[in-house]
């Protein structure tokens, strides 16, 4: 995966929307910036960040992807890798449903994905720098430059949905004892069903991840 540099960004995610679709980007294509100014976290809220956070965001086709991963599964995927990548750096972390990277009960990162013209528009943003009482971060001794090539790595492997989602699912009973934002309101997750798709069956309702 090439990846572009940058000092300071608005956004990695916007930036590298834009260019897609103007065309002076093509996939496969990364781009990272040591600081945003106006990050885009879920549901368009804004992601803070400092210099020396994680801050990224990739353009992958479909087709360079497992076949069998849903479209409605792709930030639970995204952000699954992500997640194993940092326990292997000795970073103890979990996935709330569906694409926050939490540390113990506090965030610490989380994963945004656009689908455009059958390719993947993915943005990461995972806190390396203290943020206060209210987020956590990752105590990981790596330098940001290796933690993306090892990132990229993983995700060249083509990992299966399915052995993804088999491990996920255990890790899933964590996100029901919170709640999470459907529609605008909080809802805890106790009595919701996660289906093989990634989605999740609440009041006889269906909820997708990709956002």
């Amino acid at each position: 995966m090439e990846t572009i540099y940058f000092e300071c960004l608005e956004s990695t995610q916007k930036y590298l929307i834009d260019a897609i679709k103007k065309g002076k980007l093509k996939p496969n294509i990364a781009v990272a910036a040591k600081k945003q100014t106006a990050g885009v976290g879920s549901r368009n809220n804004s992601w803070s960040s400092d210099t020396g956070d994680l801050l990224f965001s990739f353009a992958i086709k479909k087709e360079e992807l497992p076949e069998d991963l849903p479209i409605s599964s792709a930030s639970i995927y995204f952000a699954y890798l992500m997640k194993e990548l940092l326990s292997s750096l000795g970073q103890e972390c979990w996935l709330k449903w569906p694409n926050d990277i939490y540390i113990k009960n506090k965030k610490c990162g989380g994963v945004v994905t656009h689908l455009y013209q059958g390719i993947y528009i993915v943005g990461i943003g995972v806190n390396f720098v203290e943020k206060g009482e209210k987020y956590a971060y990752c105590k990981v001794k790596k330098d940001v430059k290796k933690v993306l090539k090892s990132y990229f790595l993983l995700l060249k492997k083509r990992v299966k949905w399915q052995e993804i989602f088999r491990k996920y699912k255990v890790e899933y009973e964590k996100t029901k004892e919170i709640t999470t934002t459907i529609n605008g309101k909080k809802k805890l997750l106790k009595n919701a069903i996660l289906c093989d798709d990634g989605s999740l069956l609440i009041d006889n309702e269906r909820i997708y991840s990709l956002r």
